[in-house]
């Protein structure tokens, strides 16, 4: 099986080349930076600007499945500026890869796309679960960055691609990810939940995102998919769980939401909205969990490096 995969020196697709190559799979990625296609020893790179609708076609010369996971990050502050970017990132590389394919119609040998969405396309719950029946609406600015960038996948149906959207929940990882502004004051005995610390916090270990993309690109699944481990916990619980893995006290009463919302203003939905979100349908497929509890997922990311 020969992979192209978009995002592939960022958190999730560095890790997943590395798991790729150790099971012989071929890697084709596309990079935003000429001077950087040699920058993955053993795949071959190439060259987009999707930005500017530019891309090198032969990047999907011998090509089984696409992986899609650009995106700029959303940790970013919420100007109108980055905003701007983290939707185009999304849409507009989407659609590129899309018209890129179309025009290379019967030439290509492309079967499959599978592409990372995300948990924020859900309505903030505190009561309760979701899964990927729930209705979703535009009504925030991620839901609808989100639910544009699913309806930029769906374009591939037409193309005859089989289309595989998976939501990623809240990644765990040595290297960063959402434990990243979260170690530092956790480690001095700070750590702290944000509002009321009972917004659901539907995580997984990215050992378990790059398991769900390469068992989605095999078996070839179709459809949605939420990748989120089958144990949410609340914001006070997956903080304590950093602390224990520390072994730092946790003992400092919530942020107060009114401060944050003063502060990073529209941004603060990321920390205060809840998503208690499912991962029944994963669990169907036959898939194990290689971290299914948050204690022993925080314990490994604390501990090891990848």
């Amino acid at each position: 099986m020969k992979l192209l995969i978009t995002g592939a020196t960022g958190l999730v697709g560095r890790r997943l080349v590395q798991k790729a190559f150790s099971l012989g799979i071929e890697i084709h990625f596309l990079t935003t930076s000429k001077s950087k296609t040699d920058s993955i020893a053993g795949a071959k790179g190439f060259h987009w600007n999707p930005s500017k609708a530019e891309i090198d076609s032969a990047c999907f010369e011998g090509v089984d499945v696409l992986i899609h996971l650009a995106g700029a990050s959303i940790s970013k502050l919420w100007t109108s500026s980055n905003k701007r970017q983290i939707r185009s990132s999304r849409v507009d590389s989407t659609r590129l890869l899309h018209s890129s394919l179309k025009q290379l119609e019967p030439g290509h040998q492309v079967k499959q796309i599978v592409a990372a969405s995300a948990i924020g396309i859900y309505p903030s719950d505190f009561e309760n679960t979701v899964d990927e029946q729930t209705i979703v609406h535009p009504n925030s600015f991620m839901e609808e960055v989100v639910i544009s960038w699913e309806n930029e996948v769906d374009q591939f149906s037409s193309l005859g691609l089989g289309v595989t959207k998976l939501r990623i929940g809240l990644v765990l990882s040595p290297k960063g990810g959402v434990l990243g502004p979260l170690k530092i004051p956790t480690a001095w005995g700070l750590g702290a939940a944000f509002g009321n610390g009972k917004q659901g916090q539907s995580w997984i270990h990215i050992e378990d995102v790059v398991g769900l993309f390469l068992a989605a690109s095999k078996e070839q699944w179709e459809g949605v998919y939420n990748a989120v481990a089958p144990n949410p916990v609340s914001q006070t619980h997956f903080i304590g769980a950093l602390a224990k893995a520390l072994n730092r006290p946790y003992f400092l009463p919530p942020i107060p939401k009114f401060a944050l919302q003063l502060i990073i203003r529209e941004m603060s939905s990321l920390v205060l909205d809840s998503h208690w979100v499912s991962a029944q349908k994963i669990l169907e497929k036959g898939y194990l969990f290689s971290f299914p509890l948050v204690e022993e997922a925080m314990q490994d990311v604390v501990t090891k490096k990848r």
